[in-house]
């Protein structure tokens, strides 16, 4: 048998420690020793187990059940044990991260048929209690609109680096794609169709079966088209295969690689300020936002955003949906 990776499976020495102990840290003489460990099940067995957690969602579990255990946890914890980790970090972590280790070890009791203490009334009323108290929210990013994304589009000169940046833009935005996504985009990966482009992605953060999925995006009716501007942009690159979104260096050069992440945020902040806009609260998550947010003041259904997005539900979407009918027959403006 081949050594395989270290996931929430039955058969993980990592979640299957019996008591706490001094012993502490376990989760890095699990990991070094996890390259050796043979499972016992067969190889087409093993390998499928293992493509049945995320690489990224793997890895942030280990990561959560090191810190608990780093703190003095255990597998399997009590409720009393989790209620009292949750109060020592109610002041030095998000309730996200708090929220996002429970489920690390929710999920490291399930996998063994253990009690989850997770599920137990005091570690939730410990939660509630930790909400209540610092009164602490999920950071939602400022959307950039349709009508500021107008803005920043109209004070963009016409250089090489002005054609890539609205292509970024007008494509991101029309695709209420991430930030990931959008630079993921290869060239082959672009469908011209007679009403618009198809994109296909490939693989995405709620992906997770690799299934891939179809984005359209039609012509546009302005002189801000997001089909024009993208094959403005691919004349001017000179790509005729791989990364859409390239690298530009102080020169005019278009490198053959792909445009990170972390750009795409710093292109949207550097935009927007060129704008006249503030740029404090944009990121790469500002056009996925923005397109939301704008679509639901046009109008749009819920169901026909999440087609475009690609969110797993209504409930993820409607912070975006709120925000944008805000506005929308207001008791206020039937009085001025």
């Amino acid at each position: 048998m081949k050594p395989m990776s270290a996931d929430l499976t039955s058969d993980n020495l990592l979640l299957s420690r019996p008591n706490c102990g001094p012993e502490v840290p376990y989760v890095t003489r699990v990991v070094q020793a996890i390259a050796s460990m043979r499972t016992g099940l067969p190889n087409e067995v093993a390998a499928l187990v293992q493509n049945s957690i995320a690489d990224n969602t793997r890895r942030a579990y280990l990561s959560d059940l090191a810190q608990f255990e780093s703190w003095g946890g255990c597998i399997p914890a009590t409720d009393t044990l989790l209620a009292s980790y949750l109060a020592a970090h109610a002041e030095t972590l998000t309730v996200a991260t708090l929220v996002r280790r429970l489920v690390a070890i929710s999920n490291a009791h399930e996998a063994r048929g253990l009690y989850n203490p997770v599920r137990s009334a005091l570690v939730r009323a410990t939660l509630r209690g930790i909400k209540r108290k610092t009164r602490m929210t999920q950071r939602q990013v400022k959307p950039l609109l349709k009508e500021d994304l107008i803005l920043v589009l109209n004070a963009m000169g016409e250089g090489l680096r002005d054609a890539r940046d609205k292509a970024l833009l007008l494509v991101g935005f029309a695709g209420g794609f991430r930030r990931s996504e959008l630079v993921g985009i290869n060239r082959d990966d672009i469908e011209p169709v007679r009403l618009g482009i198809v994109i296909h992605l490939r693989k995405s953060k709620t992906d997770q079966m690799g299934a891939g999925r179809k984005v359209a995006i039609p012509h546009g009716r302005t002189r801000w088209c997001p089909v024009a501007a993208l094959e403005e942009w691919l004349a001017r690159s000179g790509a005729s295969g791989g990364p859409v979104f390239r690298p530009i260096d102080r020169h005019g050069k278009v490198w053959n690689g792909r445009l990170s992440g972390e750009a795409v945020s710093l292109v949207i902040k550097e935009r927007v300020q060129a704008a006249g806009i503030d740029p404090t609260g944009y990121s790469g998550h500002s056009l996925r936002a923005g397109f939301a947010t704008s679509a639901a003041q046009s109008g749009v259904s819920s169901r026909k955003i999440r087609q475009q997005t690609g969110h797993a539900s209504d409930a993820i979407l409607a912070r975006y949906i709120r925000d944008g009918e805000l506005f929308a027959d207001n008791a206020a403006g039937a009085l001025f």
